[in-house]
């Protein structure tokens, strides 16, 4: 049942100011991941093509993580992918609800993740529901890999990151992850 007029703007803007807000604060702990991941070892641009095609943090995190701690790059996909297989579980319980095709299937699956799955459930109406889904998985992915480019310069343009402890970020973000 779709709300009246007057409410569904009401709604349709509390939506979209915490769409807004999630994709804030999850930009600005991409900064860390964005810092984390060249001190790892990753390059600028392999920072951010991660960032761009995995789009998972959790998922990410591990990745830089095992590579940080010096283990094997079989070992970091394969807990990459571990982690990322619960996003496989939202897309099927989100799949009805979004009812999406061709090219724009191939979007909504990019961005299901935590934070869409979270504001596109309990809303008054699917199209409410809908919104929560793509202003939360737009505003994230957007400011996500903001955060990614701005903390992967920034650690890049460090001399040696060693010396502000960027060096031990990336297994004590593995370690809080498990």
């Amino acid at each position: 049942m779709e709300p009246p007029p007057e409410d569904w703007r009401r709604v349709r803007t509390a939506i979209l100011r915490d769409a807004i807000g999630i994709g804030v604060a999850t930009g600005a702990y991409a900064l860390s991941f964005g810092a984390i991941s060249t001190t790892s070892g990753l390059s600028v641009v392999q920072t951010c093509a991660l960032s761009l095609v995995m789009f998972s943090g959790a998922s990410q995190y591990a990745l830089v993580g095992v590579l940080g701690s010096g283990g094997a790059a079989l070992a970091a996909a394969a807990t990459a992918v571990l982690l990322g297989t619960r996003n496989a579980l939202y897309g099927l319980r989100l799949a009805p609800l979004l009812d999406v095709r061709g090219p724009r299937k191939v979007v909504a699956a990019q961005l299901v993740i935590d934070e869409s799955t979270a504001m596109s459930l309990g809303r008054p109406s699917d199209r409410a529901n809908r919104l929560g889904f793509w202003a939360t998985g737009i505003s994230v992915f957007i400011l996500w890999n903001l955060g990614t480019l701005i903390g992967a310069l920034g650690a890049h343009a460090l001399s040696d990151p060693r010396k502000v402890g960027l060096d031990a970020a990336a297994p004590a973000a593995f370690l809080a992850l498990l």
